[in-house]
Parts: C-alpha cells; sequence; structure tokens
C-alpha cells in the first residue's frame, strides 16, 4: 500500500554534513496539510431528480432503495480484496457490461490498497455519470470499506453512498516507506531531496481533495478529517450515517 504518513525531510545543512560518502538519512515527522478545501470531484448526481448538492430526505432514501431491491440485491459491480490494478481491469470489465440506465449499484469489500488505482476507477465513475445522464451510480459498501476503499467512495455524491449493517469505513493519511540515498555535489544532492518533498506535498494535495470530497454535504468538517485521518479513523455504519457520510444502511 503507498501512503503518506512516514516522511523524509533532509535540510541544506544536513546535506552539507553528509555530502562525502554514502548516507541513508530517514527522519520521520508527522504532516499534515490545513490548506482550503480543494476542487470538487464528486460524481454528478442526475437522476430522479436529485442534486448532488442537496441531500436526500429519509423518504426518497426509502423509496430509492425500494423502487431499486433488484438492484441492490443484485449488484451490477462486485470488487473485493485488494485495490490493484487487477481490481481496476476487474471494474473496468464488469462496467463495460453494466446496464445504461437507471439506478447501477457498484459494490465494494477492501481492506485498502493503491489510492491511484482508487482515483482512477472514482474517476471512471465520474465521466461515466456525466456520459450517461439518464444512468445513477450508486456506491455500495459492504464489511469493510477501508483506505483506498474510502478514497473511491468520495467519489460519488453522499446520495449515492450506502453500506451494509455492521460495515465499517476506515480514514487515514497515506503512507510513504522511503529511504534516500544522498552522495555526490551538494547541488545535485539538493536536486534529489526537492524531488522527493515535491513528491510529498503533491501526494498531500491529492489526498486532502478526496477527503473534502468524502466530507462534502456531511456534518464532518474538512479540518476534523485531517486531524483525525493520521489515527486511522474508523467509522461504524450507524455513526457513518449520523455523520451525513453516507446515505442509509441496508
Amino acid at each position: 500500500m503507498v501512503d503518506i504518513q512516514t516522511l523524509l525531510l533532509v535540510e541544506a545543512p544536513t546535506l552539507a554534513r553528509f555530502a562525502c560518502g554514502q548516507r541513508w538519512l530517514t527522519s520521520a515527522i508527522h504532516a499534515s496539510a490545513h490548506s482550503p478545501p480543494p476542487r470538487n470531484l464528486l460524481a454528478p448526481n442526475v437522476f430522479s431528480g436529485f442534486s448532488g448538492s442537496r441531500p436526500m430526505t429519509t423518504q426518497q432514501t426509502d423509496s430509492l432503495i425500494k423502487a431499486n431491491r433488484q438492484a441492490f440485491a443484485s449488484p451490477d459491480i462486485v470488487l473485493h480484496g485488494s485495490v490493484d490494478h487487477a481490481m481496476y481491469n476487474n471494474f473496468r470489465a464488469q462496467l463495460a457490461r453494466a446496464k445504461l440506465q437507471g439506478v447501477m449499484v457498484m459494490e465494494l469489500s477492501t481492506l485498502g490498497g493503491d489510492p491511484e488505482v482508487a482515483r482512477m476507477m472514482g474517476e471512471d465513475v465520474r465521466f461515466q455519470s456525466e456520459l450517461y445522464p439518464e444512468r445513477r451510480i450508486v456506491f455500495l459498501g459492504k464489511a469493510a470499506v477501508y483506505s483506498a476503499g474510502a478514497t473511491l467512495m468520495s467519489f460519488f455524491a453522499r446520495e449515492n453512498r450506502f453500506v451494509t449493517r455492521g460495515a465499517r469505513l476506515m480514514i487515514h493519511e497515506r503512507i510513504m516507506m522511503k529511504s534516500l540515498q544522498i552522495s555526490g555535489p551538494l547541488t545535485s544532492c539538493l536536486a534529489s531531496v526537492r524531488a522527493v518533498l515535491n513528491e510529498l506535498e503533491q501526494s498531500i494535495i491529492i489526498q486532502n481533495e478526496g477527503f473534502a470530497n468524502l466530507v462534502s454535504g456531511s456534518s464532518v468538517s474538512y479540518e476534523e478529517v485531517l486531524r483525525r485521518a493520521p489515527d486511522n479513523w474508523y467509522i461504524e455504519a450507524e455513526e457513518a450515517r449520523s455523520l451525513g457520510l453516507i446515505a442509509d444502511i441496508l
């Protein structure tokens, strides 16, 4: 799993001290970027007149479930296991066979995986939602929606998120495990360090885009998810519903 919590930070004075010879420099620091909430990546909710920016009422949610019992009972897309390229290929194959109208349910159960693969699937959901506005893609989390699974869920508007009874969500920061070898002229050493720092900074921005979309329309503030994510925030289904992170529990 590729995440960002263990970071490498090397300052110029450190480079000066260790430029001669080869050294492995590893400094563990905690980073949380408190930048303003970034761009919205939510897949539009354009089915049956429900707006992705306006929460559905309990009656509307119940009506959606009752009217689409078969869709929830037999999801068009079923994904389980690690979020990786094998899952992505499976997702694409099932998506190609899925219906183009009405409610299409995507079921997911995962302990995590590659967040960039989760973002690839999320972008496909967003694009497909815009391409086929007469189809509503609904997320159904089953048992465990951890890490990269929560990243994928963040691409769905709150009104399109459902979980099964007793399911758990887990939200955390990405983790990076990397060693940086410093050797050579100081200017080239600085370039290597800056490249790692640039990678970290951009990864934090991408991570926080997902956090902002995950809590959009809920009672959880952007600042709160940034505060709780470093400690692995586990959320039971009932709590997720009470916080407004999901539409309902099946």
